[in-house]
């Protein structure tokens, strides 16, 4: 479990610095990067999420 806390707010961070990237250097790649990453971020905290309820269910 601490390595998927691990994971989602590494994944978060990297997110974070592709966004101020972005605002820094006006380049839309980083904005692209962010939201892939984001999306990656998302995508494994609903399966970490899912996994708890699974775990509580049975």
């Amino acid at each position: 479990m601490l390595l998927f806390r691990w994971t989602v707010m590494l994944l978060l961070i990297a997110a974070a610095v592709c966004f101020a990237f972005y605002i820094g250097t006006g380049q839309a790649r980083y904005r692209t990067w962010g939201l892939l990453v984001l999306k990656w971020t998302l995508i494994a905290a609903l399966g970490f999420f899912g996994v708890l309820v699974l775990e509580r269910v049975f």
